[in-house]
């Protein structure tokens, strides 16, 4: 079987289309998990942290709806004919799409995958939404 590609990223720091909707990475499947699981960012305990680390990815798992997604990426991975590329975005790519991508990383290597994982987000500053736009943590200090 062939190595199965996971991307995490943020729709705010994509480029825009000419139809001015960011355009996410080539992927069999893109899941954007935005409305689907609540920002965890909003814990202040974790809000510095990155989806790389255990706690998000605690705090990921325990989203209502998140294991149900979880498994079902992993047996839409799992199909014969399934994806070579998965890739898994939220707002800014360093909480939600980052610590479900290494969760949907392990659960695979569990079932006997081999898995590439890129995070192509994680390590940029957090991004608020303003009626403005999206700005990072340090525009907004400045």
């Amino acid at each position: 079987m062939r190595p199965i590609r996971l991307t995490s990223f943020g729709y705010l720091h994509l480029p825009t289309g000419p139809d001015g909707l960011p355009v996410p990475p080539a992927a069999d499947r893109v899941e954007d998990v935005r409305d689907r699981l609540r920002d965890p960012a909003a814990a202040r305990d974790i809000l510095d942290l990155d989806g790389l680390n255990p706690r998000v990815q605690d705090v990921v798992l325990n989203t209502p709806g998140a294991r149900e997604l979880l498994a079902n990426l992993a047996d839409y991975a799992d199909l014969p004919a399934g994806p070579s590329r998965i890739a898994i975005g939220c707002a800014g790519g360093r909480h939600r799409a980052s610590g479900l991508t290494e969760l949907l990383a392990r659960e695979l290597r569990a079932r006997g995958r081999e898995v590439v994982v890129e995070h192509l987000h994680v390590h940029l500053p957090r991004v608020l939404k303003t009626p403005a736009g999206a700005r990072t943590e340090k525009e907004t200090a400045r």
